[in-house]
């Protein structure tokens, strides 16, 4: 009878912390781009610097997906309707491929309302600040 009512308890506990920690990513959504984390723009990497006055500039852009429309499928980023957010890629020195970093803007391509850096592919971002 004891080993029944642990194994309920031990149970019980498992399905409470699931319950708990998918409270915790689904809560975590604008958050993750709370204003209070910022970056500077003197703070990015120097490649990161440079595709920010690029994108004040209109380019060019060294990669052709840069300027597409960023989904925002993760929901890290305040809500705004489809197309707001465009993505473009910071370079990584040594990637064979565009890398994990990029800069999401939203707003007009050339006169961006905010921006946002992330060195995670999305993972997280960091609102970008003068």
């Amino acid at each position: 009878m004891w080993r029944l009512t642990s194994l309920k308890l031990v149970l019980t506990g498992f399905v409470l912390s699931g319950i708990f920690a998918t409270a915790a990513v689904q809560a975590k959504g604008p958050a993750a781009a709370n204003p209070q984390t910022t970056v500077a723009v003197a703070e990015l990497p120097r490649q990161g610097a440079q595709t920010y006055g690029l994108i004040y500039q209109g380019g060019p852009f060294a990669h052709e997906k840069d300027g597409v429309v960023f989904g925002n499928r993760e929901r890290l980023l305040p809500a705004q309707k489809r197309g707001y957010y465009r993505e473009y890629t910071v370079t990584t020195p040594g990637s064979r491929d565009r890398g994990a970093r990029r800069i999401v803007c939203g707003g007009q391509p050339r006169t961006p309302d905010t921006c946002f850096y992330t060195a995670d592919h999305y993972a997280s971002f960091r609102k970008i600040v003068p």
